[in-house]
């Protein structure tokens, strides 16, 4: 290869870098605030937190019980909505957008797996899987594109082991087999970001061990970006980066 080849590879690849390094976060909060109200007292939850999580990286926010870990992940989320301060997705404010528009990034570009699962219990595990797509498409769009999705939801199921459980609902699953239902869910609108509130919770050792190696996989293999909240030390240094929240303030980040 010529020197002159050479430079102009050199310079795209530079250039290349240049643009990944100068792309915003994927998802960020600015000085996020939080209270709720208990009777006539005012309970503060998220005082002031700021964290940036970049493109396809997996962090862990830990911290104990009432340390405003799930509250910060469901502002993120745009499930809940802080006091004061600001949310942005890839670079854009979304914690002020209109609920419509809200709901409609939730359903199409972030990703939702929780403790308890929140499957529907008459559906299939096949059937829970399409439930977003049933709601992102509307149901003529839905019915034109079924044989598509479906495709894809069995696909999903099956790279989690549960071609068995196809066409199973959620009482006759362990519940390794709804949490893995649930991740599928959550990823078949093929989202950005994955965030996932304590996913293992509820689940044995091993089993918990297994969703942790399938969310590792998730992460390295198809650079999903993934935040994961626990209150498990030896859980939250599986990812890249671990974030401790004490009294709903940042402490430190590793």
């Amino acid at each position: 290869m010529s020197n002159v080849q050479t430079s102009v590879r050199e310079r795209f690849a530079t250039r290349a870098a240049d643009e990944v390094a100068d792309l915003p976060p994927q998802l960020s909060a600015i000085g996020l605030r939080k209270s709720y109200r208990k009777g006539p007292s005012e309970v503060p939850v998220l005082r002031g937190v700021d964290i940036a999580i970049e493109r396809g990286e997996f962090v862990s926010i830990i911290g104990q019980s009432g340390s405003g870990k799930s509250t910060l992940l469901h502002v993120l989320g745009t499930l809940d909505q802080g006091d004061s301060g600001q949310v942005h997705f890839a670079g854009k404010r979304i914690d002020n957008l209109p609920t419509r528009q809200r709901d409609r990034l939730r359903n199409r570009s972030i990703g939702m797996i929780f403790q308890f699962y929140h499957l529907l219990p008459e559906l299939t595990a096949l059937e829970n899987v399409l439930s977003p797509l049933m709601i992102a498409e509307g149901w003529l769009s839905y019915w034109r594109q079924r044989h598509a999705f479906r495709d894809r939801a069995t696909k999903l199921l099956k790279t989690m082991g549960l071609e068995h459980r196809i066409h199973h609902r959620p009482r006759e699953m362990s519940g390794g087999e709804m949490q893995r239902t649930a991740i599928a869910r959550a990823l078949i609108a093929q989202p950005e970001v994955l965030l996932a509130d304590e996913p293992t919770g509820n689940l044995d050792q091993p089993t918990g061990r297994e969703i942790l190696g399938i969310l590792r996989t998730l992460n390295r293999q198809e650079k999903l970006t993934i935040v994961m909240v626990t209150h498990d030390l030896a859980i939250a240094e599986q990812a890249d980066r671990v974030v401790r929240l004490v009294e709903g303030r940042v402490e430190q980040a590793d």
